[in-house]
């Protein structure tokens, strides 16, 4: 199943939602009119006011919303007054479950859990419990960036009887190493909404949808992702109708129960390894067992005026890519020479590894070509203490292998390097200061070969040009590119009036904003 959702562009816009940027007039090609002059305009209606909005003003979400409108009562534990921080992702109801966190006085990184395992539900096409991801954390208590890799794990060759090969998941574990890192909430409250929405179901979104529409063929013909993806009547779901998913419920709330060890060398492990063979992926106990999270220090560059900008670092390659492009643009190259720079650095570690800053310093590297690369999806998050987080999350492919594992109710991620199935250019970025101890920038993005500069071009415009926030993201983020930005021009903590979070228009998320009055 090839990812060719990437490049349709779908522009999400949530009246009612907006501070203080006017809405795009209607009309034109798609629903928020045509040309550059009217994706400005959409794009202004997508980007939040950190300083001007106010929970209740968002009723066109209180749908999504299993919890209510707003985090905790006045007097209540957890309740905090002000600005809280801010929340993009490539899913509505994730950049939701992200806001309902910090408006709970969850920092950062709890947002991002909570977010990326609603993604799981809401958007498993990307992001699944059989899949995984890398993650950059900024400690402004630090004054430094970590990186958290949990990509979906590689199998030493194709395992017997496996037609669909599948790579040992890695999310679940992820995500806890992830939660390690400057978390207030209990990882278990955590997971609660997702576990809730996969039960009693949540509408399909515009960027399930599409990403359905383009391989419904063949995913529709495993019968178990038809009782779960598909009509009654034949074909996919459609936006706006109800997805229920009651075994990932079931799984999820097990992890939740026991722990996410529980899918790794527990009850979870032994029945995954059985189900498994069923659907031709094939793993084994030894293989979960020994699959662990790594943290590694990021490709850290610098930016100007003391900043400095960390971006994922191998074995998520898209962060290299994204940083030669970075530095090209640094150097006085255009967009398209930065794309053209970072493709060529990322082809060039492919091809012979070593160290990635070799890479980066190389003259005259050869022009990087990539056959068709795997979906992901894109997360930024950061809170009132200065805390960010930026994410990519991959299945390797959309809807992974395409199987749904039968009684556990997720899908498997196809295993890299065995057959047409590439690793994707996983791409996120997180800009700071480390003498203010400051955050200044999160970037994340989507958009297979576009992904890099999707990340690199619109931090380039806005760190090094002092571009607005939607004139970056127009401007840095070409192809299919669909990128998730915050920036806080006069870092966090400080000046939360100055900060912004913006999810990309031509694509399926959304940015939020967390305050209390």
């Amino acid at each position: 199943m090839t990812s060719s959702a990437e490049n349709r562009a779908h522009a999400f816009r949530m009246p009612g939602v907006i501070a203080r940027h006017d809405e795009a007039s209607p009309g034109g090609n798609g629903p928020g009119g045509s040309g550059r002059g009217a994706t400005r305009r959409r794009l202004r209606a997508a980007l939040l006011a950190m300083g001007t909005l106010a929970l209740p003003g968002c009723e066109t979400l209180s749908g999504l919303n299993p919890f209510g409108p707003g985090g905790p009562a006045e007097g209540q534990p957890g309740f905090v007054r002000g600005f809280l921080g801010g929340i993009a992702t490539e899913d509505p109801a994730a950049a939701l479950a992200g806001r309902q966190v910090l408006s709970a006085g969850g920092t950062a990184v709890d947002a991002a859990v909570a977010a990326a395992f609603m993604m799981t539900v809401t958007l498993p096409s990307r992001v699944g419990i059989g899949g995984g991801g890398a993650c950059l954390v900024f400690d402004p208590q630090k004054a430094a960036v970590e990186a958290i890799m949990f990509l979906p794990g590689a199998r030493s060759g194709v395992p017997a009887g496996a037609d669909r090969p599948a790579a040992v998941p890695l999310l679940a574990r992820g995500l806890f190493a992830l939660h390690t890192r400057r978390s207030t909430r209990p990882f278990e409250e955590l997971m609660a909404p997702a576990e809730q929405r996969a039960r009693f179901g949540t509408e399909v979104s515009r960027g399930l949808a599409a990403d359905l529409a383009a391989v419904s063929g063949p995913l529709l013909a495993d019968p178990t992702a038809q009782a779960i993806f598909g009509r009654p009547g034949g074909g996919p779901k459609q936006a706006g109708e109800t997805l229920v998913q009651a075994e990932l419920a079931g799984t999820l709330g097990q992890l939740r129960l026991a722990g996410v060890g529980d899918i790794h060398q527990g009850t979870l492990a032994r029945r995954l390894e059985e189900s498994s063979r069923a659907v031709g992926g094939n793993l084994s106990l030894d293989e979960l067992r020994a699959a662990l999270p790594d943290l590694l220090a990021p490709l850290d560059v610098a930016s100007r005026g003391g900043d400095r900008i960390a971006f994922l670092p191998p074995p998520a390659d898209g962060g290299l890519a994204a940083a030669a492009a970075f530095e090209a643009l640094r150097g006085g190259a255009d967009i398209a020479q930065g794309d053209a720079r970072g493709l060529a650095a990322a082809a060039a570690w492919r091809a012979r590894g070593g160290d990635p800053r070799a890479v980066l310093a190389a003259a005259d590297l050869p022009p990087g070509r990539f056959a068709t690369l795997p979906a992901s999806a894109g997360l930024v998050a950061f809170d009132r203490r200065g805390i960010a987080v930026s994410c990519a999350f991959t299945m390797n492919n959309l809807f992974g292998t395409g199987r749904v594992v039968p009684g556990m109710g997720f899908l498997l991620a196809a295993a890299p390097g065995i057959g047409a199935v590439q690793p994707p250019l996983l791409s996120a970025a997180i800009a700071y200061n480390p003498n203010l101890s400051g955050f200044r920038l999160a970037a994340a993005a989507s958009g297979q070969q576009s992904a890099p500069i999707g990340v690199a071009g619109p931090a380039a415009l806005q760190l090094l040009r002092a571009l607005p926030v939607d004139a970056a993201l127009e401007g840095g983020a070409p192809g299919m590119a669909r990128t998730q930005l915050a920036a806080c021009t006069s870092y966090l903590p400080g000046r939360p009036d100055r900060c912004l979070v913006a999810s990309d228009p031509r694509g399926s998320g959304v940015a939020l904003g967390a305050m209390d009055q």
